[in-house]
């Protein structure tokens, strides 16, 4: 298989791997991720660098992260970006196209990458040449107390426990890793991943995400291998309110009305009004079984809650999508178009 043309940018390469570190608001957690990479094992002999992407922040992210390249005690770069559009999918795609490496590794503002991290994500590409995307084996590190059954809803907090072997993510499971400790070849996310995506990622005010599972599939669907690779560690800290009720239930919100999008992102176009009505029916089902099964739980226990929503808003996301996408389309039409200057005619 081969890659697509490199642009200039990748063609000028000088490094061997990029870290990038999308933030919002993280002036208080950026110290220890620099921190754990400022102890990386095993890479003497990789050319590598540190980006930090500032998502619009309103804290001082940018103060602590100039404190932190004046203190850095690396001689690797660690540089500075900042992304006014907020979401997740913006800062990533910038971050991708000023990377000096073609492999990319993408942690958030609160993972801690294990010693031998960058080297084993390094290792791995050599490894396996057809993998466009690779994940971490992802545990958390939790401030507070978890919810009962915490672990059906694990992995929509970015958890990824899949055993000790390294496998193949495989389409027909519909499964696919988080944006956390995720490692992509620079030229293949240029090359598929449109610079202006349905699903942005979870901002203020909106808890819908799915732009990771988003930017994979489109990889996914161009053919390349999306791996699993345990021997990259991180640890995830989870601050206590991001267990509480009222946090879950809206994460899983999120996650329901962004299914539309990655659903149908993995099937050809002509099946999709066939899926569509299929998937209706499914998540119905989902629905009418999960308040069977659990009953009254569906009230009161915080996972069957957040479950619950998962399934409603899953059935509600096509509605929530085309009306986002029509709302575009009318800002769009009523844009101002700039005025044209006439042409003065000759003579």
């Amino acid at each position: 298989m081969q890659h697509p043309s490199p642009d200039s940018a990748s063609q000028d390469s000088e490094l061997d791997f990029t870290i990038a570190i999308c933030t919002y608001n993280g002036a208080e957690r950026i110290p220890a991720v620099l921190e754990y990479l400022s102890r990386q094992t095993g890479v003497s002999r990789l050319a590598w660098e540190v980006i930090i992407v500032d998502n619009r922040s309103t804290d001082a992210t940018a103060t602590v992260v100039a404190q932190c390249q004046e203190s850095w005690p690396l001689a690797v770069p660690l540089r500075y970006l900042f992304e006014p559009r907020q979401g997740a999918a913006y800062a990533r795609h910038h971050a991708v196209r000023m990377a000096h490496s073609p492999l990319i590794g993408f942690l958030d503002d609160d993972n801690l990458p294990a010693e031998n991290w960058v080297a084993a994500a390094f290792a791995f590409a050599q490894q396996h040449p057809t993998a466009g995307v690779y994940g971490s084996r992802i545990q958390g590190d939790f401030e507070g107390r978890l919810p009962l059954h915490f672990e059906r809803i694990a992995p929509f907090l970015a958890l990824t426990e899949r055993g000790d072997d390294a496998h193949i993510y495989e389409p027909a499971k519909k499964v696919l890793p988080p944006g956390a400790g995720l490692v992509v070849r620079r030229d293949l996310w240029l090359a598929y991943v449109p610079p202006e995506p349905v699903l942005i990622g979870r901002t203020p005010g909106s808890m819908v995400g799915g732009e990771d599972l988003e930017a994979v599939l489109y990889i996914q669907q161009a053919g390349w291998e999306v791996w699993y690779n345990p021997s990259m560690r991180v640890n995830h800290k989870i601050p206590k309110h991001r267990l509480e009720h009222d946090y879950l239930v809206g994460l899983m919100r999120g996650a329901g009305l962004s299914r539309q999008r990655t659903r149908m992102l993995s099937v050809s176009p002509w099946k999709r009004p066939i899926l569509f009505w299929a998937y209706h029916a499914h998540d119905i089902y989902k629905i009418l079984r999960h308040i069977a099964k659990y009953r009254l739980a569906v009230l009161r226990d915080t996972v069957a809650i957040s479950e619950l929503n998962l399934y409603v808003f899953s059935f509600l996301s096509p509605y929530y999508i085309w009306h986002r996408e029509l709302l575009k389309w009318i800002a769009k039409y009523r844009a101002p178009q700039p005025s044209r200057q006439p042409t003065p005619k000759n003579g």
